[in-house]
C-alpha cells in the first residue's frame, strides 16, 4: 500500500474582542501558555508561534515572560493550570482544543483567550461567531468537521471494498466529538458499518483497538489533544492490526501514518501570534478573518 498525504486549509480567524489590560509599570506583558499536549508532540506548532512573536517585536525575558504550562492530554491538568494563570492575572492565556478554551473562559471573563485551533467553536458555545466573537475568546479554526467527508472519500480509494469503519475521537472534547458525529453520520450514508468506541483518557486506546478486531476495515482518527499526545500509540496498533488510517494534522504522517487531510495546524500556530500580539499593544479591531498558506 502507497503511503499518501492530503492536506488543505480549512481555516478562518475570528476577531479580538477586547482591548488588553493596562499594564503594569515595571511588568512585563506576561502570555500564560498552556499546552495541551507535550513540548516533543507540540514542538514545530510552538516554534512556528514563538518565531512569529519574535517576527513581530516580542522576544521572551526581554519585552514579554512567556509562562509555559503543558497538559499533556489531561483535563484535570488543564484546569489546574488555567485556574494557576488566573491567580497569576497573566495578560492572556494562548491555548487550544476545546476543554482547554472551556476551562479557561470558565476561569475567567476578561482575560484575554487565545485559541491557537478548535474545529467548532461556535458549535462548542465559545464563541458567538467566527467574524463576531463576543466576549473574551478569539482564535483560529480549522473546521475539520467540514471534512469529514472528503477523508472518507480518501479513505475508500485506498480500501475500495470498504464496509466497515473505526473512529476514534475523544468523547471528552465537545469540539472533536463534534467531528466524530459527523463522520458517522456520513459513514453510515454511505452504507459504512461503524465501530466507535468511547475514548476518555489514554488507557482507553488498547481496548478500543480490541474493539476494532474483526470489525473494522480502516481508521477515521479525530485529532485533540488527547489523541494528539498518543498519536505513537495509535499508529503503532493501526500498524499491528493492518488498518489504514486517515488523519487530520501532518504530524501523524511524520509519524509514520498513512494520509492525512487537513489544515497547516503549524500555520495556525504562526498565526496565533498576530492576535497574542494586537491583544498586547491594545488594539480592540471588530472584525477579522483570512485564511492561512496551504501545506505542502
Amino acid at each position: 500500500m502507497r503511503r499518501r498525504e492530503f492536506i488543505t486549509l480549512l481555516g478562518g480567524a475570528a476577531a479580538w474582542p477586547l482591548v488588553a489590560r493596562a499594564q503594569q509599570v515595571g511588568k512585563l506583558p506576561t502570555i500564560g501558555y498552556l499546552g495541551v499536549t507535550t513540548p516533543a508532540v507540540s514542538a514545530q506548532r510552538h516554534a512556528a508561534f514563538v518565531q512569529r512573536l519574535r517576527e513581530l517585536g516580542w522576544i521572551d525575558g526581554r519585552n514579554i515572560a512567556i509562562e509555559y504550562r503543558w497538559a499533556e492530554g489531561s483535563n484535570e491538568r488543564t484546569a489546574e493550570f488555567v485556574a494557576e494563570f488566573v491567580r497569576r492575572r497573566v495578560d492572556v492565556i494562548v491555548t487550544g482544543g476545546g476543554p482547554a478554551v472551556a476551562a479557561a473562559k470558565q476561569a475567567t471573563a476578561i482575560i484575554p483567550i487565545v485559541f491557537q485551533v478548535m474545529t467548532d467553536p461556535v458549535g462548542a458555545g465559545l464563541v458567538d461567531s467566527l467574524a463576531r466573537p463576543g466576549g473574551n475568546v478569539t482564535g483560529l479554526s480549522n473546521q475539520s468537521a467540514e471534512s469529514a467527508g472528503k477523508r472518507l472519500e480518501l479513505l475508500r480509494e485506498i480500501v475500495p471494498d470498504l464496509r466497515q469503519l473505526g473512529i476514534i475521537a475523544n468523547a471528552t472534547n465537545p469540539d472533536t466529538a463534534s467531528e466524530g458525529r459527523q463522520t458517522e453520520a456520513a459513514a453510515r450514508a454511505l452504507g459504512f458499518e461503524v465501530t466507535a468506541p468511547e475514548i476518555r483518557r489514554a488507557e482507553d486506546v488498547i481496548p478500543a483497538f480490541a474493539m476494532f478486531k474483526g470489525r473494522t476495515q480502516a481508521l477515521y482518527v479525530a485529532a485533540d489533544p488527547l489523541v494528539n499526545t498518543n498519536r505513537a500509540r495509535i499508529h503503532t496498533l493501526a500498524m499491528a492490526a493492518r488498518l489504514p488510517a486517515i488523519y487530520n494534522a501532518r504530524e501523524f504522517i511524520e509519524a509514520g501514518g498513512l494520509m492525512s487531510y487537513g489544515s497547516n495546524a503549524v500555520e495556525l500556530f504562526r498565526r496565533s501570534a498576530d492576535f497574542v500580539d494586537k491583544i498586547l499593544r491594545g488594539a480592540n479591531p471588530r472584525r477579522h478573518s483570512g485564511r492561512a498558506a496551504d501545506q505542502v
